[in-house]
C-alpha cells in the first residue's frame, strides 16, 4: 500500500493485487504497536486514505498463483486465471505465523487456556480477556519463540519482533487487569529497536511484570482446567513448576504460501523459503530478474515500521529502473 502510493505520486499507474477481502494484513489483528502504543486501525485509516489516488487500481479477494516475465513485461496470474501486466512487479507478499499445533509438548489445541498472540492480540481488540470458562485470569504467562530460534521446527532464525511484542502484550494486560499476576519466559530478550530497551524496564518497574530466562519444556492441563508449566530458571540453575490461568504463545514468523510459490517459480526463494534479494546492505530490494522487486517482510522478519521504510525504498528502486533501465 504504502510503495503504491508513492509510485502513483509520481505519475504511474498501478495496480495493486490483494489476496483478502480487504487491505491492511497483519496489522487487521493488532489492537495497538509497538514501542509507541500507537492505535493500529489509526495506521490501517491512514494507508486505506492512500488508496482512493486515481492513479492506483486496488483489486481485492485475488490469489495470484502464477508470476512470470513476458517479454518486456510481467504477468501476475490469478486463480481465476485473470493477468494483470506490468512494466515492473513489487513482490510485496508478507508473512506467515508458525503454527504452534507443532509444538505438541507446549499443548496448543489440546488443552483450553493456551492460546497463540494473535489470539490474545484478538481479545485485547475486544476488550474481554477471559479464559475458556469465561472467567478473568489473574496469573498469565508468556513463552517467546515459538517455532523461532528452534532447531526442531527447523526455523533457527529470531523473528525479531516477538520479544518487543510480548512485552507490550504483557503491558496491554496490565493495563487491563492490573492485579493479575504476569510472567514472561525467554531465552534471552533482544531489545534491539529504538525505545525497546525503554519500554522493557518500564514492563518491570511500572507494571511489575516478571521475567523468567528459560524455556517451557511442557504444559498440560490440571483438573481444574488450569496451566501447569514445567520449565527452568536459568539464571537461578533450579527447576521450576508453575500454575497459570492461560499460557500465551509469542509465535514466530514464517515466509508466506505465496513468498514461498512466487519466489520459487522465479528463482529467488532464499533461506527458510523466504525471497532472495541481490544484497541485505545496499541492493535489498533488487533481484537476480530484472524487473522484479521485493519489499517488506517477504524477505525476513521485519518490524511494521521497518517494513513502511522498505516500501518507500522500494518505490525509489522501481522508479529509477522505469525512468532509466527500461
Amino acid at each position: 500500500m504504502e510503495a503504491a502510493y508513492h509510485l502513483a505520486r509520481h505519475d504511474y499507474y498501478v495496480t495493486l493485487l490483494e489476496k483478502d477481502a480487504e487491505t491492511g494484513g497483519h496489522i487487521k489483528k493488532d489492537k495497538k504497536l509497538f514501542p509507541d502504543f500507537a492505535d493500529a486501525g489509526d495506521i490501517i485509516q491512514e494507508l486505506t486514505r492512500k488508496m482512493a489516488h486515481p492513479n492506483i487500481d486496488l483489486i481485492t479477494s485475488c490469489n495470484i498463483n502464477e508470476l512470470f516475465r513476458d517479454g518486456e513485461k510481467w504477468c501476475a496470474k490469478s486463480n481465476k486465471d485473470a493477468c494483470y501486466s506490468g512494466d515492473a512487479v513489487l513482490l510485496a507478499t508478507g508473512f506467515d505465523t508458525f503454527d504452534a499445533s507443532r509444538k505438541e509438548e507446549l499443548g496448543y489445541g489440546i488443552y483450553d487456556n493456551i492460546i497463540t498472540s494473535v489470539e490474545f492480540e484478538g481479545k485485547l481488540k475486544e476488550g474481554k480477556i477471559l479464559t475458556s470458562e469465561g472467567n478473568v485470569p489473574q496469573r498469565i504467562a508468556f513463552l517467546n519463540c515459538v517455532g523461532s530460534r528452534d532447531e526442531k521446527t527447523g526455523n533457527k532464525y529470531c523473528s525479531r519482533v516477538c520479544c518487543i511484542n510480548g512485552v507490550k502484550l504483557a503491558i496491554s494486560l496490565k493495563e487491563q487487569i492490573p492485579n493479575a499476576d504476569v510472567y514472561c519466559f525467554y531465552i534471552d530478550l533482544r531489545m534491539t529497536g529504538q525505545n525497546y530497551e525503554e519500554l522493557y524496564r518500564t514492563s518491570q518497574e511500572k507494571y511489575g511484570i516478571t521475567f523468567i530466562r528459560g524455556r517451557i519444556s511442557e504444559a498440560a492441563a490440571t483438573f481444574d482446567n488450569k496451566i501447569q508449566l514445567k520449565s527452568e530458571d536459568t539464571l537461578a540453575g533450579f527447576p521450576l513448576k508453575l500454575t497459570v490461568d492461560m499460557l500465551v504463545l509469542m509465535v514466530g514468523i514464517e515466509s508466506s504460501t505465496s513468498t514461498k510459490l512466487l519466489a520459487g517459480q522465479n528463482h529467488i526463494k532464499g533461506d527458510y523459503g523466504f525471497a532472495a534479494s541481490l544484497g541485505i546492505n545496499t541492493q535489498d530490494n533488487l533481484t537476480i530478474q530484472k524487473g522484479l522487486f521485493l519489499a517488506g517482510t517477504c524477505k525476513r522478519p521485519l518490524s511494521f515500521s521497518e517494513t513502511i521504510a522498505d516500501a518507500g525504498a522500494a518505490s525509489i528502486r522501481i522508479l529509477d529502473y522505469l525512468k532509466t533501465d527500461k
